[in-house]
């Protein structure tokens, strides 16, 4: 009887690379190729960052498949390709950041934010001076935004609500509603400013620039994200909550009221913040139907206004004879604006977090 040796146990794991070799990984290659540059006589980011990227997938890929197997290898490469896809669509917002907190907070000071800018003559020295000043740009700003959110809450709310409770599926004016807020949507928003300037100037007159025309295009543009946001925190809401309520004998009336928007309230209200967090920089519609001033105006029915995305615009684009000083209050109302807008995500994500449902 022939006695067989006994074979050798199938491996069940394959080797393992180290827990942080990714990251020991891409700073040892981002070294090297950063060296390499210096050497060669000079360093170029952009170059860097791109030679780095291909090297350590490169790198990754090849050391995995040796160490560990090609499931592992093809696993690493496509973490770091989605990695790198990451870093090139947030390194523009980063770097625009930077320069505006950068060059806006040398500007931004309490007189900045309080006093009104333009230009003074000085008797003194026969001279213009600029004044740097955006309290104009920052009422502006919000009367019109404010008046916007109140014309658009209420009709998108209510709209959405006549969407989802009310009209059933094959409803001709169901279907012409959604049609018109899908193409509302998709409206660039200069076109929004054309339409408002021309709806006032064929009821006032040529010269129709005001706060509240501009308020009528950014509606335009308002309502249909508060529609659309609306209508789906309202189809989120459990069927059995309207069944439940219709059932005790609650009319369907205050069923909606009590229980639907009181369940979707937390959804709803940021979805209504981050719309008009969407309309604040807005631009081309405000600087058409509205124009621009170094006055202070606060009566949206009269004469032109000011606001803090115009404000950039016109200090970058016309400056005055202090070209310094113009390009000063640019960046100092577009850090503003960042702050304004970073304010109402804020204001989103506290509302959503003290209106949500709790659950025990």
């Amino acid at each position: 009887m022939t006695v067989t040796a006994p074979s050798a146990p199938l491996a069940l794991t394959s080797g393992q690379l180290p827990r942080y070799i990714e990251p020991m990984m891409l700073v040892g290659v981002a070294i090297v190729v950063a060296g390499v540059q210096l050497l060669l006589g000079g360093f170029n980011l952009a170059t860097w960052l791109i030679i780095t990227a291909i090297i350590y997938l490169i790198a990754i890929g090849v050391g995995s498949t040796i160490v560990e197997n090609r499931r592992k290898a093809v696993d690493r490469v496509v973490r770091g390709l989605v990695t790198v896809a990451f870093l090139l669509a947030v390194a523009p917002l980063i770097s625009t950041l930077w320069t505006v907190v950068s060059k806006g907070l040398a500007v931004v000071n309490w007189n900045f934010i309080t006093q009104t800018g333009g230009s003074t003559f000085d008797p003194n020295t026969l001279e213009v001076v600029a004044t740097a000043g955006a309290w104009q740009a920052i009422a502006g700003t919000l009367i019109i935004t404010g008046i916007a959110a109140l014309i658009s809450v209420p009709i998108g709310i209510l709209a959405a609500v006549y969407l989802v409770e009310y009209a059933q599926p094959n409803n001709p004016l169901r279907r012409a509603i959604t049609f018109l807020v899908d193409v509302m949507t998709g409206i660039p928003s200069i076109v929004a400013g054309l339409f408002a300037f021309s709806l006032f100037s064929l009821v006032i007159g040529p010269k129709a620039f005001s706060g509240f025309s501009a308020s009528i295009a950014l509606c335009v543009l308002m309502i249909p994200i508060v529609i659309r946001s609306t209508e789906e925190m309202l189809r989120l809401v459990p069927a059995d909550l309207r069944e439940a309520s219709l059932a005790l004998g609650v009319p369907r009336s205050a069923t909606i009221i009590k229980v639907v928007l009181r369940t979707a309230a937390s959804g709803i209200i940021t979805g209504v913040v981050l719309a008009v967090a969407r309309v604040v920089g807005e631009t081309a519609p405000i600087f058409i139907a509205a124009s621009f001033t170094d006055n202070f105006n606060a009566n949206p029915f009269d004469g032109p206004m000011q606001t803090l995305p115009v404000m950039a615009y016109t200090a970058y684009s016309f400056p005055g004879q202090d070209i310094d000083a113009s390009q000063a209050n640019a960046w100092g109302a577009a850090f503003l604006l960042v702050v304004l807008v970073v304010i109402f995500n804020l204001i989103a994500r506290i509302v959503a977090a003290v209106f949500a449902p709790k659950a025990r």
